[in-house]
């Protein structure tokens, strides 16, 4: 049979066909290898009919993949082909690629992603850190006058002499990637499909300043629990997109990219890939954005898993606002979470969301311009106030956190990230239970309260705000950034959070 441009898209057909059935193969967990011959083979059958070129035979590929259309695909088979297309991307046609610059095709179709950041990029970042003009040292001996000295400068230091960040690029390669256009904006995404049979597909949604790197340890997890202490009815199929403005996702030229018109691509996101079913979960941002799918309700989301709930009342929330004294008749637990958002206000724990709120076009400036502002401004952030992000802990490596921060500088997404600030109405705290229309959602809602988190969320409350609170449990480890601080325990929680809502088999 004639193998028309997919010889082209293999460099060596012969010996990547060969290669590509015998790994996908194996991955597939139940076909044979005379299942993964006959997709194989339906796959070169519907090639030819592409076109004369690469792009529209690549489209053709990933149409046929994702497409929901499909039905003659079953779940197996487009898993087969999912591999077979990571597997291209593996063979080496690097030249259909496109790096973060290039653009998905017009309409629904998926393309495969790799990043490929320039040299020359690389080493202009270099030169601006090694230049960087520091200021004097902060007059107080603790971080109320910002991020200290002391501790920003080592880590910048590091920035410009011993960082790698072909390391952090390679991280992002293992991983199969995509971009694809919604609403007129191109959206990458991570997606991985798990070994085990009828996983859950769960679309993983971050915050500022974190990105798809925080996300990143959660994968083996929850695509492989009976390697990390779970159950293989416990899988799961990752997509971890990225925001709007941020990382290698395209950069709104308008208004109008807030929490509801994410949570709208997310759900036209999780159609295009075929899934009939899934789960949504989210952190900072993600919280909204997943909150917000959940009131919309597009079909096919059957609940959502959030750690950072909208669960201050109103009657509180005015007070706190007001800045008064506590409410009468605040039990121990709800009298806790007040005194915190108050002590953090009073503390001014939120005004780089005041700054981006009101002026992201202004800060973008100066962030988009300094390598060591931009970092001092990412660990501005009161989610990086108890990391050490040194030597001595791993999980809070610097490598870790100028992964995330060199991300930001290489897109130049300093101001287009900040933007949701603006978008979300001056940059008002996600918290407030009537602000994010609680009582609107219907589906079921599981949290989990880590104790890291910049407010310990009452039960009392969370049952309140969220009338179909399906989960609601304190863990014992774990801050802002959970899913980056304590993957193991944070797959777990999602693990147990999600197990009411998996179809029986």
């Amino acid at each position: 049979m004639e193998l028309g441009y997919f010889a082209t898209l293999v460099s060596d057909a012969t010996a990547a066909f060969s290669h590509l059935m015998m790994r996908a193969a194996h991955k597939l967990n139940g076909p044979t290898y005379a299942h993964a011959i006959l997709t194989m083979a339906e796959l070169i059958e519907v090639l030819p009919k592409a076109s004369a070129s690469k792009d529209n035979a690549m489209t053709m590929l990933f149409k046929l993949l994702t497409s929901a259309s499909s039905e003659s695909l079953n779940r197996d088979r487009r898993r087969f082909l999912t591999t077979a297309a990571i597997g291209i991307a593996a063979a080496g046609a690097t030249s259909l690629f496109p790096s973060y610059q290039a653009s998905a095709a017009a309409g629904d179709a998926i393309r495969p992603f790799r990043v490929d950041t320039p040299e020359a990029d690389l080493l202009d970042l270099r030169r601006r850190v090694l230049a960087t003009r520091w200021p004097e040292r902060e007059t107080v001996d603790d971080q109320s006058q910002g991020i200290q000295l002391e501790k920003i400068k080592p880590l910048v230091d590091y920035w410009g002499t011993g960082y790698d960040c072909r390391k952090a690029e390679a991280k992002l390669n293992a991983l199969p990637q995509f971009i694809t256009e919604i609403d007129g904006l191109d959206i990458h995404f991570i997606h991985v499909h798990s070994k085990h049979p009828n996983a859950l597909p769960v679309i993983i949604t971050h915050g500022w300043p974190g990105s798809v790197f925080e996300n990143l340890k959660i994968i083996g997890p929850l695509t492989d629990p009976t390697a990390h202490g779970g159950r293989a009815e416990d899988a799961f199929d990752v997509v971890i997109p990225s925001m709007p403005g941020y990382g290698f996702s395209g950069k709104p030229t308008g208004t109008g990219w807030g929490p509801d018109r994410i949570a709208r691509a997310w759900a036209e996101l999780m159609k295009r890939l075929a899934y009939s079913s899934y789960v949504a979960q989210g952190g900072d941002w993600g919280s909204p954005v997943s909150g917000a799918m959940a009131r919309l309700a597009p079909q096919g989301l059957l609940g959502i898993h959030i750690n950072l709930p909208a669960v201050v009342p109103p009657e509180v929330a005015a007070v706190l606002a007001a800045g008064g004294p506590a409410p009468q008749r605040l039990s121990t637990e709800e009298r806790a979470a007040f005194d915190a958002l108050s002590a953090a206000a009073k503390m001014g724990n939120r005004s780089y969301a005041t700054m981006m709120g009101t002026g992201p076009q202004t800060i973008g400036y100066a962030i988009s311009d300094s390598p060591a502002g931009l970092a001092a401004w990412t660990l501005g952030h009161p989610g990086f106030t108890h990391w050490t992000y040194d030597s001595s802990d791993p999980e809070k490596s610097p490598d870790e956190v100028l992964d995330d921060i060199t991300l930001y500088w290489l897109t130049n997404s300093a101001a287009s990230s900040a933007r949701i600030y603006w978008e979300y109405g001056g940059g008002r705290s996600p918290v407030l239970a009537a602000g994010e229309k609680t009582s609107k959602i219907a589906l079921p809602v599981a949290i989990t309260v880590f104790p890291g988190e910049s407010y310990q969320a009452p039960e009392t409350w969370a049952r309140r705000a969220y009338r179909n609170l399906i989960y609601f449990h304190k863990v014992d480890k774990g801050g802002h950034f959970a899913a980056w601080e304590q993957p193991e325990l944070f797959s777990a929680e999602l693990r147990a959070a999600f197990r009411p809502l998996r179809r029986p088999i």
